[in-house]
């Protein structure tokens, strides 16, 4: 039962790796298309924007409705990448190990 246990920690922790990364991708994808180094008629640009912004908006969306923008700075997704760091980082493998020790 450990082995179990561990298997579904290590898939949590890496949905968590993947909604960091895709987090980040989608701020820099944003970041370019408003400052037109990229645009997004390209449709291969168009296609990956609308799949990062397709998963990042229902995680982001709660955040944005307590968080005002700050002069049209959006800071949600860095407080979202706080919370998915921290909760990765303090809170995993305390739950894992107390999950272990149940079956032992």
């Amino acid at each position: 039962m450990p082995a179990l246990i561990h298997f579904f920690f290590v898939i949590i922790n890496s949905l968590i790796s993947f909604l960091v990364f895709v987090m980040i991708a989608n701020a820099v994808i944003s970041w370019l298309v408003a400052f037109d180094v990229i645009n997004l008629r390209n449709r291969l640009v168009g296609q990956i924007a609308y799949f990062l912004d397709a998963i990042c908006r229902p995680i982001l969306r709660p955040v944005q409705r307590i968080v005002p923008s700050l002069g049209g700075v959006d800071i949600s997704p860095v407080i979202v990448l706080v919370v998915l760091t921290a909760a990765q980082r303090t809170l995993l493998d305390p739950l894992e190990y107390w999950l272990a020790s149940l079956f032992h």
